[in-house]
């Protein structure tokens, strides 16, 4: 299997118990070291790639901004290259201890002193200097360091039964799976979330299902209410509103890549007479309430923005809105739904994906099935109670460990900005709605 099509969640039915039996078991028989048992096969032994560190030498940096520290961490002052991602920076791959700034690029150039010339973020690789100090505002300084990367890699069947491991490509943010040769059998990938000194169960991911197991949708009145418009080609004008994942201006092709562009390109060949018209209002780094705050003439503002545009169905996307607990839900969502059926729309709320671990209180990538966030246990309380239809994203994002797939791989900014396999998941919550 091709990495592009490696989250290919195509309808498919199969019982958990008969993937569980034809799933290969990983055991770690030493630091390095896993014993691997295929289904119907004998355990063979591999050995992982420990992780590199690589060494970072007099890696300039001029005009040195002023360190923030009330900014978030990727923030707070000049990127490090070695752990930049997209927008961000990749945290905890630096080493701590490895860090020197210098006036000069060779090692005997007068070293800088953090607290008086300096100050860094040694969680997010983020410099800065400090007023006062003896770093020059146009000044050229040299930062040595030494970084961790991710990897991922897979563990594979070949055609004469025997099991190896294919490296993946180290990167500080979305490692990508090694390509899948024609006639390997993908029994899963070891993630090797940076330095770390020995194998963990963590760190071990055999696949034990394909793909989502697809269930049928409850019934719903929206649903039932779109398929018919759909069915009989009248028109669908259709708003996906939400923030940055919505906004998607970070991906490589947000014309195609986006969940929404995705969804509607499946919807119009599941609809061939279908007359869809996509719109997107988005706004990243904010959320529902920033939109209600806005006043009249703002590009956000909600009423001229969202509502006065009158669209037939209006998809909501807000992981941003994740700091709410259930009664704040009902409160705010409660308004938004007076809006919509106000003007005459249907609406679909899209739970989040899931985003960095610790951000959501998990410590793990694997056997993490339920979403722990109060956001999403009362978006799934107010659907049901206001009969809105959900789509809901976070139940496929808990189950990719099953599939094989640490689920922060597909996070681009190594934070909460699926890539374009990550934004497919929601395509297929808002796909498998119209079963």
């Amino acid at each position: 299997m091709h990495p592009a099509s490696r989250l290919s969640l195509a309808l498919f039915l199969v019982p958990l118990s008969l993937l569980a039996q034809q799933a290969a078991t990983f055991t770690i028989s030493g630091d390095w070291t896993l014993t691997v048992t295929p289904p119907a096969g004998s355990a063979q032994q591999i050995r992982v790639q420990p992780p590199i560190m690589m060494d970072v030498q007099a890696e300039a940096y001029s005009a040195l901004p002023i360190f923030n520290p009330k900014n978030g961490g990727w923030l707070r002052g000049a990127q490090l290259k070695g752990v930049r991602v997209q927008e961000t920076t990749s945290p905890h791959l630096l080493d701590k201890e490895s860090f020197v700034l210098r006036s000069g690029p060779t090692a005997n150039a007068a070293a800088f002193t953090r607290g008086v010339d300096y100050e860094i973020d040694l969680d997010w690789g983020t410099i800065g200097r400090l007023a006062g100090g003896h770093i020059l505002p146009d000044q050229t300084v040299y930062a040595s360091y030494r970084n961790a990367e991710l990897r991922l890699d897979a563990v594979l069947l070949g055609p004469d039964g025997k099991v190896t491991i294919r490296t993946g490509q180290p990167k500080a943010a979305a490692p990508p799976l090694p390509a899948i040769q024609p006639g390997e059998r993908h029994l899963g990938n070891v993630y090797l979330p940076g330095f770390i000194s020995k194998l963990e169960p963590d760190h071990l991911f055999p696949i034990l299902e394909k793909n989502y197991p697809e269930t049928p949708s409850p019934k719903n009145q929206t649903i039932t209410n779109l398929k018919k418009r759909l069915e009989a080609g009248q028109p669908l004008r259709i708003l996906a509103w939400g923030d940055s994942v919505t906004d998607g201006s970070y991906l490589s092709d947000s014309n195609t890549q986006r969940w929404q562009e995705q969804f509607a390109t499946r919807l119009r060949e599941r609809y061939p007479k279908a007359r869809i018209e996509m719109r997107t209002q988005a706004w990243g780094g904010r959320n529902t309430r920033s939109y209600l705050q806005e006043p009249a003439g703002s590009p956000h503002n909600y009423q001229e923005t969202v509502l006065n545009l009158k669209p037939d169905l209006i998809i909501s996307e807000f992981v941003n809105d994740a700091g709410l607990d259930p009664a704040q839900v009902e409160e705010r969502y409660s308004k938004l739904l007076t809006d919509f059926k106000a003007i005459g729309a249907e609406w679909v709320i899209l739970t989040p994906h899931y985003v960095r671990p610790d951000w959501m209180n998990l410590t793990r990538e694997r056997d993490i099935d339920k979403d722990p966030r109060p956001y999403v246990a009362g978006l799934r309380q107010f659907a049901a109670k206001h009969d809105v239809a959900l789509a809901d994203a976070s139940l496929r994002y808990g189950r990719l460990w099953r599939q094989g797939i640490p689920y922060n791989t597909l996070m681009l900014n190594a934070i909460n900005h699926p890539n374009a396999d990550g934004m497919r998941i929601f395509a297929d919550a808002l796909m498998a709605l119209f079963q």
